[in-house]
């Protein structure tokens, strides 16, 4: 008894610092953001934005559900989180599919030179991504290397690439730069768990006829639906949350119309001082996230029982 006592204290000691760490710096920031988005704080009086009553401006400092019906109702909201679909759309939907093909690609050696391709898809992930953003920004200005590129082919003098000053699709050359600059990073997570599957099944199966496209979908994306899974996760959660690139890259602009939620929120909090309001506004990033997740693992679990 006494020395089941003992590893308890022994295990509290060891673990008791990382759970109040991370308390101090996940759980407790949450649970503040989360009570500030019911109130009107704007950054002054520290202490004050959890009272009830009259705050240092003289204004009700709590205001219920008014931050997050006045987001939902902001037209500038509603185009960033349309925004955001179509990042999470891109990096789902984009970024996974093509790393996967060529980590398959590269891992069943059906291209030459493959350790060269493979360091430079990764390569964009290396490079800072203000950097990235400052250098496809200057290739889509108005007299970058696109526009100068295109009279070029044209013969025309006179182009110039104004799809930033269309609202529907001003998006597409930053979804276009985040699909070049984050493929590469599921090109190594799933290359690497591929090499973890055994190749005598690969092997077993080429004996017994199985083309390329029966070991794809009956042996390779079975073994890797929780990798898949993972990663759709990680794709998730960090487009929803989409910040410094297209800050550098375009600053939300021209008129919001590349402006994303995670941009949305920062404006509005240190721009505007609506602390409760952005605080607001995260806690619908958190939402989401959390709602995508969740349907995507109730998904998930329909393809697993069927290759069961």
């Amino acid at each position: 008894m006494k020395q089941e006592t003992l590893k308890k204290v022994s295990y509290s000691i060891l673990v008791g610092p990382s759970v109040l760490l991370y308390a101090s710096f996940m759980i407790f920031p949450v649970i503040a953001c989360f009570t500030l988005s019911f109130t009107n704080w704007a950054g002054q009086g520290f202490g004050e934005w959890w009272a009830s009553g009259q705050g240092e401006v003289g204004k009700q400092l709590f205001v219920g559900l008014t931050n997050y019906l006045t987001a939902l109702k902001d037209p500038v909201f509603l185009h960033g989180l349309r925004n955001n679909i179509a990042v999470v759309g891109i990096s789902v939907l984009g970024q996974i599919p093509v790393g996967f093909v060529l980590a398959y690609i590269i891992h069943r050696k059906l291209v030459r030179f493959e350790n060269f391709f493979t360091a430079m898809i990764f390569l964009p992930i290396t490079i800072s991504a203000v950097v990235v953003a400052l250098l496809w920004q200057q290739i889509f200005s108005p007299v970058g290397l696109y526009t100068t590129f295109v009279r070029m082919i044209t013969g025309n003098p006179r182009y110039v690439l104004q799809i930033f000053e269309n609202k529907t699709f001003a998006i597409l050359p930053v979804l276009f730069v985040i699909l070049w600059m984050y493929t590469g990073i599921y090109l190594i997570i799933f290359l690497a768990n591929l090499q973890k599957i055994n190749p005598s099944i690969i092997e077993a199966a080429i004996i017994d006829g199985a083309s390329e496209g029966q070991i794809l979908f009956k042996i390779i994306i079975p073994s890797m639906l929780n990798v898949i899974f993972t990663t759709m996760i990680f794709a998730i959660s960090g487009s929803l949350t989409s910040f410094d690139l297209i800050w550098a890259m375009t600053g939300g602009g021209p008129a919001h119309y590349t402006e994303v939620i995670a941009i949305y929120m920062y404006v509005n909090t240190f721009k505007y001082y609506k602390y409760g309001f952005g605080a607001a506004v995260s806690m619908i990033i958190v939402i989401l996230s959390v709602g995508l997740i969740s349907l995507l693992q109730a998904i998930f679990k329909k393809f697993e029982a069927q290759y069961e």
